[in-house]
């Protein structure tokens, strides 16, 4: 690998590394309670497994950004980079897919299904909730950008024009 393609690469890592693990931190602290008709409930992440298997896969990309970052450029495990890179892509994509849905559902209900808006009841959470989303839209974007950056620099030598 060159030495600009290292370099943005890993600015690149770094970044989505930093986001993963605020999104994962943020997710996981945000929590509220309630209180309704003398009933106290709490609304935490673990209630929903969405939000469990957005918290799940965005630790395992936090651990793959680490990991690749400290990989050593001699290795001959960045062959596997590019597929590596798509599954991860994948992997935030589908559980950020899922927590939004979730995340849509506590705040605008579902009168289909019955199913009743909690973020009045529970702000705090939803609020949390909200940012960590956000947070991790910025690292599917960060991810997707680099899946692509690491297709032109794999595909890069199949593509020049030698003169």
């Amino acid at each position: 690998m060159s030495k600009i393609n290292g370099i943005g690469s890993i600015v690149l890592r770094t970044v989505a590394l930093i986001a993963s693990f605020v999104a994962v931190v943020v997710m996981c602290t945000a929590h509220d309670t309630a209180q309704v008709f003398n009933l106290k409930f709490e609304a935490k992440f673990s209630n929903s497994p969405s939000f469990k298997y957005f918290v799940i896969a965005y630790g395992v990309v936090c651990c793959y950004s680490l990991a690749i970052i400290l990989l050593p450029t001699k290795s001959l495990f960045w062959r596997f980079i590019l597929i590596l890179d798509t599954v991860m892509t994948l992997l935030l994509t589908s559980s950020f897919s899922a927590a939004m849905a979730i995340a849509y559902v506590g705040k605008k209900g579902n009168s289909h299904a019955g199913w009743l808006p909690i973020c009045g009841q529970v702000p705090k959470f939803c609020d949390q909730s909200t940012a960590a989303l956000v947070v991790g839209f910025v690292t599917v974007i960060v991810y997707f950008v680099l899946l692509v950056y690491s297709l032109h620099v794999a595909l890069g030598p199949f593509y020049s024009v030698n003169s």
